[in-house]
C-alpha cells in the first residue's frame, strides 16, 4: 500500500514502510496487480492487516486498490490507530475487505464487523452484510445485504453505540 492506509489512519502511517508476510507473491508489472496469498499478514505502523489473500492494484495515477481476502470460513480483519487522540483505534472484519486509496473509502462484504475504540473500551459497533466507511468524512453506512442496499427482509443490522464517559462529571 502506498501513500495512504485502509482507514481515517494516524498521519504518521503514511511514512512508515509496508512489509507484507505471505506464503507466496505474484507480480503482474504489466497489469500492475501483487497478489499475496496464505496466511497473509501486512504491518505498516499501526496498521495490522490479516486475510487468506490481498490483491493489491496500482491504478495509472498511482492510487492503490486493494482487496483482501478470507481464509474459506474465516475473516480478513484490520487493526489501525486513528488520529484524534493518544489511543484511539479501528478494527474491522469480513469476509472481503475493498480499500481505494483514491477516495480513502472502506468496503466490508459478508459477515461485516466494525468497531472504534478508546484503548481497550468499544466506544461503538456495527454489524451488518455490507459496511461502508469514508475515513476523510469519519461516515459509515450500515446495510443488511452484501450489495450494499438494504433491502426489506434482507436480514438485521446492529449498532451499538456506548455512552460518553466525561471524567469532569464523576463524582
Amino acid at each position: 500500500m502506498s501513500a495512504s492506509s485502509l482507514v481515517h489512519a494516524e498521519k504518521a502511517d503514511t511514512d512508515k514502510p509496508t512489509r507484507i508476510e505471505a506464503d507466496q507473491m505474484v507480480y503482474d508489472d504489466v497489469r500492475q496487480v501483487k497478489t499475496f496469498t496464505g496466511n497473509v499478514v501486512l504491518t505498516r505502523g499501526t496498521l495490522l492487516i490479516k486475510a487468506g489473500k490481498v490483491v493489491l492494484t496500482t491504478d495509472p495515477a498511482g492510487y492503490e486498490f486493494a482487496v483482501l481476502y478470507a481464509t474459506p470460513g474465516g475473516l480478513a480483519s484490520f487493526r489501525q490507530k486513528r488520529d484524534g487522540g493518544p489511543d484511539l483505534w479501528i478494527e474491522g472484519r469480513a469476509e472481503r475487505i475493498e480499500y481505494s486509496e483514491k477516495t480513502e473509502i472502506s468496503k466490508l462484504f459478508t459477515r461485516a464487523h466494525m468497531q472504534r475504540m478508546d484503548g481497550q473500551r468499544i466506544t461503538d459497533e456495527v454489524n451488518g452484510e455490507f459496511i461502508s466507511y469514508d475515513s476523510r468524512a469519519e461516515f459509515y453506512s450500515v446495510n443488511n445485504t452484501n450489495t450494499g442496499e438494504s433491502k426489506p427482509g434482507g436480514g438485521r443490522i446492529t449498532a451499538i453505540i456506548q455512552p460518553r464517559t466525561d471524567s469532569s462529571n464523576a463524582p
